[in-house]
């Protein structure tokens, strides 16, 4: 699935979109600024895929920082068999810009 915009999801947030959002910055990063969704360490990831199984046929978008993170945690999850992944470009970063 094609990766989404800063702008696009600026504007499906304010719209108040309901939306599957997954944060894989480590835990400190998430506390000092997000932008909501569920924090799991990309590090993590793999251990706890559990908790967010029940978006696995559901778009998830997943941002980090700057997108790179994001990126590989986009990979390992359409690997897992999550069909409808979306990688926040730019990230965190690009998005508190809008």
């Amino acid at each position: 699935m094609d990766d989404i915009t800063p702008q696009d999801l600026k504007s499906r947030i304010e719209g108040s979109e309901s939306l599957n959002i997954l944060d894989v910055r480590e835990t400190w990063e998430h506390e000092e600024k997000n932008i909501g969704g569920e924090n799991v360490p990309l590090g993590t990831l793999p251990h706890r895929l559990g908790e967010i199984d029940h978006w696995k046929e559901e778009e998830l978008i997943v941002y980090c920082r700057t997108g790179n993170r994001s990126g590989n945690a986009k990979k390992f999850l359409e690997q897992q068999g999550f069909t409808k992944v979306r990688n926040l470009l730019e990230g965190i970063e690009g998005y508190l810009k809008q």
